[in-house]
């Protein structure tokens, strides 16, 4: 076996060829590390503080929670249902808001949940961290730290229209844990149920349960009368659902850009190679002449090349570690409402990352290492 430093060597002496090749690569890795990124952020974001002691209760047939329409009386009814806590139901109304974007023009839809006091008591990762609490009955809102400033009039004490002559005033700025809670408007219920002549009807009631295995005798008891048409699910698979299409979308862009992005890194890396394996000929024809097989000139080309490509994966993937920092709206396919989402660098993708590098360096210098290995001793020390 050829020994390592001789490939290492080999990358040093061929400085600008070493690097433009690595760089290639280093951009290819950087895309799809911060597309998983951005997909893994997007799962975390509606993940993060889903509860599975927790169920949504919504019309059967609903896809989320605006499409989505009960009566109000139905809050007693799940309050009374096995395994609910009857002080932490709360019936919820959602709709969307368009407004007006900060440094960006046109508008876009944010969502807006109307909620009651048992809203904090089942969510209490959900903390006030400037102003106060939206008070029972007065047009106050409260928004969430995502979006806070990021759209027209929604900084703390300034007003906006709920709908036209209904203006709203921000008295507090929320956080919950970074999850897509974070991403919205909170009112009063009674509030958004005037300004929207919803009154009698809520989108759905959230209920905390006794324990988590006591959502199968409740899910049981909300579908087993017909009549009302209810469909339960744990909070859990119910944000995993509403995650599912957006990221899955941002992963299949990502992965395509990558790997348009990858044939030109890996036609370059065999571009290197090819012109390595010209420039040595008579290495290679030493080397042969000393007792090395084709195998090993085979395997010391692929190790050589698969070395250029993981220096340029380090490359990339320690680049794309610094859009942790990096904050991303776009719509929510489920809600069409703005989300703002941030990536989330996990050591999957990073290992997902540098196992594609590796991969192209393989294929890359595939070819120019076979050339490599099938040259004669005798012509190539001959020049």
């Amino acid at each position: 076996m050829i020994p390592l430093k001789y490939n290492v060597r080999s990358l040093t002496v061929r400085k600008a060829t070493t690097f433009a090749t690595g760089f290639g690569i280093a951009l290819v890795v950087f895309v799809l590390s911060a597309s998983l990124m951005l997909a893994a952020g997007i799962k975390k974001t509606f993940a993060s503080g889903a509860r599975e002691d927790v169920a949504v209760v919504m019309r059967k047939g609903s896809d989320n929670e605006m499409s989505s329409s009960l009566e109000n009386a139905n809050v007693s009814l799940v309050s009374a249902a096995p395994g609910a806590k009857k002080d932490t139901v709360s019936g919820e109304i959602v709709m969307v808001l368009a407004m007006e974007k900060v440094g960006a023009p046109g508008v876009t839809n944010v969502q807006l949940r109307g909620v009651t006091d048992a809203a904090q008591r089942i969510r209490p990762e959900v903390k006030v961290v400037e102003g106060r609490l939206p008070q029972p009955g007065r047009d106050e809102v409260m928004v969430g730290q995502r979006i806070h400033r990021r759209f027209a009039n929604v900084e703390l004490g300034k007003s906006f229209e709920l709908r036209k002559n209904r203006p709203v005033t921000v008295v507090g700025v929320f956080t919950s844990e970074g999850s897509s809670t974070e991403s919205e408007i909170w009112c009063d219920l009674d509030v958004l149920r005037g300004s929207f002549a919803r009154e009698g009807s809520v989108s759905s009631i959230r209920v905390k349960l006794d324990s988590a295995a006591a959502f199968d005798g409740f899910k049981a008891a909300m579908e087993g009368d017909k009549q009302y048409g209810f469909m339960a699910l744990r909070e859990t698979e119910y944000v995993k659902k509403q995650s599912e299409d957006t990221a899955a979308f941002i992963g299949i862009i990502g992965t395509l850009i990558s790997v348009f992005f990858a044939i030109g890194a890996m036609i370059g890396a065999m571009i290197t190679m090819y012109a390595a394996v010209a420039n040595r000929q008579r290495e290679i024809g030493t080397l042969r002449a000393l007792g090395f097989s084709r195998r090993s000139i085979l395997l010391s080309f692929l190790v050589e090349s698969t070395t250029l490509a993981l220096f340029g994966g380090l490359l990339g993937a320690a680049a794309s570690m610094a859009m942790k920092f990096v904050r991303f709206s776009m719509m929510n396919f489920a809600s069409w409402s703005e989300v703002v989402f941030s990536f989330e660098p996990t050591p999957s993708v990073i290992l997902t990352s540098l196992t594609f590098a590796a991969a192209m360096g393989l294929f890359g210098g595939f070819f120019p290492a076979l050339r490599a290995a099938r040259v004669s001793p005798i012509q190539a020390m001959r020049g």
